[in-house]
């Protein structure tokens, strides 16, 4: 199995930044590609960004530009840079991993807790 944590949530102002971390441990091997999702209250969970085994990044367009997806190997880290944030980015986020890429998609098999981000 995969664990996944989460963790740099928190509250900015609009306009502000965060990064988030997800660090992944176990059978790690199986979080070749990763993703972070998000879901607002009332809402659907969503794909925000992913990056698979050849580091290829995908980000849905309300976030291009402003988030930045990455991943250092060494640290069994994934990160999300997000800038420029804004009230509709208020959500919890997830960080996803598995062996296959599922880029955007809901399919994950490892699932983290959760980081809350509100912005104001």
């Amino acid at each position: 199995h995969v664990q996944l944590v989460e963790s740099g949530g928190g509250t900015v102002q609009a306009g502000g930044s965060l990064r988030l971390s997800c660090a992944a441990s176990g059978y790690t091997y199986r979080s070749r590609c990763m993703g972070w999702f998000r879901q607002a209250p009332g809402k659907e969970r969503e794909g925000v960004a992913a990056i698979d085994a050849l580091g290829i990044t995908r980000y849905v367009d309300s976030v291009k530009g402003r988030f930045a997806i990455s991943k250092d190997p060494a640290k069994n880290t994934l990160y999300l840079h997000m800038n420029d944030l804004k009230p509709e980015d208020t959500a919890m986020y997830f960080c996803a991993a598995d062996f296959y890429a599922f880029n955007l998609g809901n399919f994950y098999n490892y699932w983290g807790q959760g980081t809350q981000v509100t912005v104001s």
